[in-house]
């Protein structure tokens, strides 16, 4: 190992790193948790009051963290700091109220209060709504139509399950077979008290107007479906739900489709200690994490993802590659390779499989964004992968859009029309090309070697495009446009366009919101309020971000020195950092993340490539 020499940076760098490999798991890999919004907490007590498993300690121990969440003013938020969401509080009062917690107590007056301001529970998104039919609170009537005969449709039929990204489609699907069977339980508390009397407002956009149309048609094929039909699309969307569970008993490792699956499954007669079924509620305990502050319940998990940023700000610290944590990572992340052919194949039936996943278990569906990184940090670590890396990278430059751009999941998964389908208010629900997905791609096809390869310069005239008119880039999966900005900038570096006008641009754009204090930040709002870009409270995984920009594009001025001076004055003496904040993006405007390893990871990724390192 390289010892670094004394002085407070490179003091800050050494404590960084060893605090870091002091977070490695036996096994070789690195996961952080990742926190959300109680969502998660209280639909995992719908879900468990729908199937008669009533815990008085698990459910008491779950309200003990929603309460814990609650804002000043009643709500609760999707994202720490923000502000309050009617959807987010009704299942966060719905949830408690399923823990005893009375209407009249001031904890529950005050967001029923809140909740009638912002709309009461006809205010709600669909999802919400969707978990209150189920409880018997709504009618399934009063929800959008998501016919199960959809599943019927051929794979490249403009609104077939296919035209939805992996994770709506594979909720839609479950939700499906909701909708035709309707499962319902009767509950002994109610929300009358969070209704306004109100109705939904109708869209007035002309695409809106006409899915309404067949919205309401569908309402009417509701009341007498073909029978013959309805029968084969059940049977169709069961067998899709069940060739689709990962070996962990989830699907896709996240929580909607996970949770609607179960559902669905259910209404169709599984028992509880039904294989698929006993496997599902078993991988939820494995998501679960229960200490002081109460229960809650991750997302996702993000071993893969953190695991590769973790041997690479390793490596960028100056760690030996021979390093057993090194070593050990290398090991661990070749053996979570993913060769089988997932819904991807759809759009490249003549791609070998490849690639890896960001989770323990999601061989149907690798994704585009931890492959890059993978194979970027296996290269590095000289890692012996038997052909995995090749294979990973064949199937990484295979995803490639249209556009010139890359998604996550799938391929040229953008079409507008998804998006305008009545239940289509729970999130981003396509999976089309990024500047970040593609800036992580190009990054490594730039330090390869192959910038001038026809993929590769499609790639850079793409992510060229998309640069804002500010300098800035958007970013899909972190917040926000220092996100994309701290990606785009180093992977156009690699490519040899480190002097390029557009890279000049978004360190003036750097260098005019960094804040007083030296560090970056970025309100998640910013997604829906531009004018938020670039604003926010100085946090460490955003500051180092801006970093890695100003690194790759050689800037060496008083900006960087600003940064690089607050993430030493903000750390830990145990070498990490504070991060509350959300940085992490599900759905953009509404779903965020805390990657509590982002705080730790990121510092040490941004200071060891400027103070020297391996870089």
């Amino acid at each position: 190992m390289t010892t670094l020499a004394a002085s407070p940076r490179l003091d800050a760098l050494e404590r960084g790193r060893q605090h870091l490999l002091a977070l490695q798991h036996a096994g070789g890999w690195w996961k952080g948790e990742l926190e959300t919004n109680v969502t998660i907490d209280a639909e995992d007590l719908f879900l468990r009051t729908y199937l008669g498993l009533p815990d008085p300690r698990l459910f008491e121990a779950t309200a003990r963290w929603i309460r814990s969440k609650q804002r000043q003013d009643g709500s609760w938020a999707t994202f720490y700091g923000g502000p309050g969401d009617v959807s987010t509080t009704v299942e966060a009062y719905l949830a408690l109220r399923l823990c005893g917690d009375s209407a009249d107590d001031v904890h529950m007056r005050s967001a029923a209060a809140f909740t009638r301001e912002a709309g009461g529970v006809e205010g709600t998104r669909v999802l919400t709504r969707m978990w209150m039919a189920l409880l018997g609170l709504w009618s399934w009537r009063e929800v959008p139509v998501i016919p199960p005969e959809q599943i019927l449709l051929p794979a490249r039929a403009p609104l077939s399950v296919y035209s939805f990204g992996c994770w709506a489609r594979q909720t839609i699907v479950a939700l499906s077979v909701c909708c035709a069977l309707r499962p319902q339980i009767r509950i002994e508390v109610g929300v009358d008290e969070l209704r306004t009397g109100s109705t939904r407002p109708a869209p007035t956009d002309p695409a809106s107007r006409a899915f309404g149309l067949l919205d309401r048609a569908l309402r009417g094929y509701e009341r007498l479906p073909a029978r013959a039909l309805r029968r084969r699309a059940l049977q169709a969307a069961e067998r899709w739900i069940v060739e689709r569970q990962e070996r962990d008993g989830s699907w896709g490792g996240i929580q909607p489709p996970w949770v609607w699956s179960i559902v669905a499954l259910h209404a169709l007669g599984y028992e509880l200690d039904h294989p698929v079924l006993a496997a599902a509620l078993t991988g939820l305990d494995h998501f679960t994490i229960e200490d002081a502050s109460g229960r809650r319940i991750e997302a996702c998990q993000s071993p893969c993802w953190d695991t590769a940023f973790a041997v690479l700000a390793l490596l960028d610290s100056g760690l030996d590659p021979e390093h057993e944590a090194i070593q050990r990572a290398g090991h661990w992340l070749v053996g979570t390779e993913v060769r089988v052919r997932g819904d991807w194949s759809i759009k490249r039936p003549e791609l070998e499989p490849g690639g890896f996943p960001f989770e323990f278990a999601n061989d149907n569906y690798p994704d585009v964004d931890d492959t890059a990184l993978i194979v970027l940090a296996l290269r590095r670590a000289g890692a012996s992968d038997n052909g995995a890396i090749a294979r990973g990278v064949n199937w990484m430059v295979g995803m490639q859009s249209s556009t010139g751009g890359w998604a996550a999941f799938d391929v040229d998964n953008a079409s507008r029309l998804p998006l305008k389908l009545p239940f289509s208010d729970f999130g981003a629900v396509t999976d089309p090309p990024s500047a970040d997905v593609t800036a992580h791609v190009l990054e490594f096809l730039g330090l390869e070697g192959r910038a001038g390869e026809p993929a590769a310069q499609r790639g850079i005239e793409y992510l060229l495009r998309e640069q804002e008119e500010d300098g800035s880039w958007f970013g899909r999966w972190g917040a926000n446009y220092l996100y994309g900005t701290g990606a785009a900038v180093p992977a156009l570096a690699a490519c040899g366009l480190g002097d390029h006008p557009a890279v000049a641009r978004a360190v003036a754009w750097l260098e005019r919101v960094q804040n007083p204090d030296g560090g970056f930040g970025e309100d998640l709002r910013s997604y829906r309020d531009p004018t938020w870009r670039g604003r926010g409270p100085s946090t460490a995984s955003q500051t180092a971000w801006g970093l890695l920009a100003l690194h790759a594009a050689g800037s060496a001025g008083p900006a960087l020195d600003r940064a690089v001076d607050w993430l030493v004055s903000t750390q830990r003496t145990d070498g990490g950092w504070d991060e509350p904040y959300f940085t992490g993006t599900g759905f953009p405007g509404d779903f965020y993340l805390n990657y509590h390893l982002y705080r730790d990871v990121f510092p040490v990724l941004a200071l060891g490539r400027i103070l020297g390192g391996n870089r």
